[in-house]
């Protein structure tokens, strides 16, 4: 026979670990003992005021006996009426008196106290415990203070007296059993309620993060548009929502970029791809010369380049935002790099009819870098400004120290940028001008791939820009590398 959990063994540990129920055991168990330590301390110092008041009496009563007894020996009457007759006159909290001589003989007793109290047991009680209260059963059952001193008698003294005292406390008692009831009474019924209590609260208190969830799971690839409206919540929550919408906001962005990004590789391979392939069916669909296949090749690899190229670039952005990627650092003169620069692409500005320039720092300028990606960020930069800037313009290499921090500017006089695509141009594939970029063979990775190889030397790339008077380029290095 199998034995399978029932649905509340299994619901069991679901429940110990929600949320919910977590802050309903501490909010219960926080209650029960905050109760328990008021309830507690406050039947202490009852318990001891109730003391302290019997005490008190017990002391003043034997202070007026012993006056009494000191200075109006003879005065039978003021004794009689304040052992006999004032605790008859009292209702409740009842006390009893007993004078006893020097030979243990009682002289005045209070009426009824022999009904109460055993006398042998009294004294047996209060000589074990002199100068001090001690408590005592009845022979009812009542509970009673009980006290004995000694009393001189005359001034100057003839004699000693005993004087015995015993107050009934059973009313205090009564008081103390019923607040042990109701306090127990009112844990009971608060054990009850607190979870009761403490679980509304939890739930009213985690309203919002299960609204935070809910929002959370409609969130998906194709819908990232969803947003938590946090007005009403607490700030700490409030905080969490609008840091969880802020991250959404990046995401939506990052799909968005993601998005284009595929969009614009799928057409920029598709394009070198359907030429390729194009020319070629074009050739087989009849004999052809060979100077015509010749052509057919020459186009051919012009695309296959341009493929090449592509993909080059893809793997080298791929590679450079991985956390993996290393440098390979070296003390680089940066001046020393751009005559570098300028020396490679003099021939391609000349035969643009461009001027082509670095101006010398005035001091060394160097810094730890890796002299490769440096020479090919410049190298992108200076093609652009090449390829962008028509016949008699010029292109000027710069750099300056400034501090810690170096600047290669490159200064060109093209025709410039327009305000809109500013905040564009270091994205992928982004070309101010696609048709011209696609005659050209650019593909729009240039920019990107330069703010990439900043961002591995913890730099900066800055552009800008104005209609028809040309383009500046400001890349910023430390000259010690943090990587």
């Amino acid at each position: 026979m199998s034995l399978k959990p029932n649905r509340s063994s299994r619901l069991a540990p679901r429940l110990r670990r929600t949320l919910a129920f977590r802050l309903t055991a501490a909010y219960s168990i926080a209650g029960l003992l905050l109760l328990l330590l008021g309830t507690v301390s406050l039947y202490i110092v009852l318990r001891a005021e109730l003391e302290r008041s019997t005490e008190l009496f017990l002391a003043d009563k034997l202070h007026v006996l012993r006056t009494m007894l000191r200075e109006r020996p003879n005065d039978e009457d003021g004794l009689r009426e304040e052992i006999e007759l004032e605790s008859a006159a009292r209702r409740y909290q009842q006390f009893y008196i007993r004078l006893l001589d020097e030979r243990g003989a009682p002289i005045l007793t209070t009426p009824g106290m022999a009904q109460r109290l055993d006398f042998a047991e009294l004294a047996n009680r209060t000589r074990s415990h002199p100068g001090r209260s001690i408590s005592m059963v009845g022979r009812n059952g009542q509970a009673f203070r009980v006290a004995s001193a000694s009393a001189e008698v005359g001034s100057p003294p003839t004699g000693s007296d005993t004087i015995q005292i015993a107050i009934d406390i059973s009313q205090e008692e009564e008081l103390l059993a019923r607040y042990r009831f109701w306090f127990w009474a009112i844990l009971l019924i608060t054990a009850v309620l607190f979870p009761l209590a403490g679980y509304r609260i939890a739930r009213h208190g985690i309203r919002p993060v299960e609204q935070i969830a809910a929002t959370a799971r409609r969130i998906t690839s194709t819908n990232l548009r969803e947003r938590i409206q946090a007005e009403g919540y607490p700030l700490e929550l409030a905080s969490l929502a609008g840091t969880f919408n802020e991250m959404l906001d990046r995401l939506e962005e990052s799909f968005e970029r993601i998005s284009r990004f595929s969009a614009d590789i799928a057409h920029d391979l598709r394009t070198p791809v359907n030429n390729i392939r194009g020319e070629a069916e074009v050739a087989l669909a009849r004999a052809r010369t060979v100077e015509e296949y010749r052509e057919v090749l020459e186009s051919s690899l012009e695309e296959a380049v341009r493929l090449s190229d592509l993909i080059g670039d893809l793997l080298f952005l791929a590679r450079a935002e991985s956390p993996l990627t290393e440098l390979h650092l070296e003390k680089v003169n940066v001046g020393e790099l751009l005559t570098t620069v300028r020396d490679y692409y003099e021939a391609t500005a000349a035969d643009a009819g461009v001027s082509l320039t670095a101006v010398e720092p005035a001091g060394a300028a160097s810094a730890s870098l890796d002299r490769s990606l440096m020479l090919r960020a410049v190298s992108n930069l200076v093609s652009n400004a090449i390829a962008h800037t028509p016949k008699g313009g010029s292109v000027t290499l710069a750099v300056s120290a400034a501090g810690p921090e170096i600047r290669i500017e490159i200064r060109d006089t093209g025709r410039g940028i327009p305000a809109e695509a500013l905040p564009r141009v270091f994205d992928r594939f982004f070309r101010v001008d696609p048709s011209r970029s696609q005659i050209s063979g650019g593909t729009g990775l240039g920019l990107a791939i330069v703010q990439s190889i900043m961002a591995l030397h913890d730099g900066s790339a800055e552009i800008g820009s104005q209609l028809g008077c040309g383009t500046i380029v400001t890349l910023r290095i430390h000259t010690a590398a943090k990587r």
